[in-house]
């Protein structure tokens, strides 16, 4: 590999670390929002349930009030009544007493709900600022912990920039500036090369192309996505994961309760040939669908619940033939809406090596009745 190339992907692991950094140190400040928010919320629970308080006893006060009032009305109707010379005075007199009485013991009524609603709001005021003494609290330990998050993430930044600047003095201007300008627009400038493919942006590469970015002589450039190419030997197709084929030996058979299962489908609807592959993972299924020959995608991935043969049991005909193959989950999300050309590969290996198989079962039962014959 180029030096450039490895300053490259040392400078990209260094700009996605700022990058991370700088959103997380961005975010703080709402979070401390959204605490300081939670503690207004609180605050203004607690001065709702006070104000009620002072509002029940505010009224208490204004009923003990008219009951000395209309006492003091009583009084003087009484007095009153003592000078009065006709009964229609003595019966007016009265009748303020009657009426002064039963605003008083209606007034008492209402001092006793009163006084229920105010042991109700004792209760509410206590849990109300027990709540908020805790939360206070709580939030200023949160805040406190923001506050260090910051700190520390302020100094991370401060050294990876300094490492940042480090790597780009050892990088040439050109390759620099296209490395920049493609990350600005698409958040990474390089991309690596895998089993044919721009891996940015999943576009198959020309077999020419494909062993210049190998070999590792040159800078290329991406002509779809603008990135660098890069390429890794260590994520190259391992020999193991080659499917056997027929060559001179038996075909090696998949494993019936393998999670992961492919199968070859020659009349799947308007598609025709296609390639299916179902996974099974935690209680529920996948299911893919690839055009036989290209490759392509075809549809979106459906998820069902259960094991792939109980939740497409309409997809496993007779015409459906068992495919060896298995690729990790990561992997096949990774492909894009394409198979790479050499997974596709070892799938029509497979099948090629079934329909050996199928032609050599069949010439050994046609071969069977014309011996019949000539062995009597």
């Amino acid at each position: 590999m180029l030096p450039d190339i490895d300053k490259l992907l040392e400078l990209q692991v260094a700009d996605k670390e700022i990058r991370r950094l700088h959103e997380e140190i961005a975010a703080l400040p709402k979070r401390t929002a959204l605490i300081e928010q939670k503690l207004a919320g609180t605050k203004a629970h607690l001065e709702k349930v006070r104000t009620a308080a002072k509002s029940d006893d505010a009224n208490r006060k204004k009923f003990e009030a008219n009951i000395k009032d209309l006492q003091g009305k009583i009084s003087k109707y009484r007095d009153q009544s003592l000078d009065v010379k006709t009964n229609d005075q003595y019966k007016a007199l009265l009748h303020e007493i009657q009426f002064a009485e039963q605003e008083i013991r209606l007034n008492e009524d209402r001092i006793l709900e009163v006084m229920v609603n105010v042991d109700v709001r004792e209760k509410e005021v206590k849990a109300a600022e027990a709540e908020l003494k805790a939360e206070t609290a709580e939030i200023e330990k949160e805040k406190e912990d923001a506050r260090k998050v910051t700190a520390e993430d302020q100094k991370k930044l401060s050294e990876w920039n300094t490492k940042r600047d480090a790597l780009r003095h050892g990088i040439s201007e050109d390759i620099l500036r296209q490395y920049e300008r493609v990350a600005k627009f698409r958040g990474s400038g390089l991309a690596e090369v895998r089993d044919h493919k721009c891996m940015g942006c999943q576009v198959m590469l020309r077999p020419q192309t494909y062993n210049e970015v190998r070999n590792g002589e040159t800078v290329m450039v991406c002509e779809s996505c603008s990135r660098i190419y890069y390429f890794n030997p260590a994520n190259e197709v391992k020999p193991e994961q080659e499917v056997v084929t027929v060559t001179g030996r038996k075909r090696a058979r998949p494993k019936a309760d393998a999670p992961q299962a492919w199968f070859y489908r020659p009349d799947y609807g308007e598609e025709g040939e296609v390639l299916l592959v179902f996974t099974n993972s935690g209680g529920s299924s996948t299911r893919r669908i690839y055009e036989m020959h290209t490759g392509r995608q075809v549809g979106a991935v459906l998820l069902r619940e259960g094991t792939y043969r109980l939740a497409f049991p309409e997809d496993l005909t007779d015409a459906a033939l068992r495919l060896n193959g298995h690729w990790e989950e990561k992997e096949i999300d990774e492909w894009g809406s394409e198979i790479p050309s050499n997974a596709l590969d070892l799938l029509h290996k497979d099948l090629l090596a079934i329909r050996r198989e199928h032609r050599a079962s069949h010439k050994d039962h046609s071969a069977s009745p014309a011996e019949q014959p000539a062995a009597r």
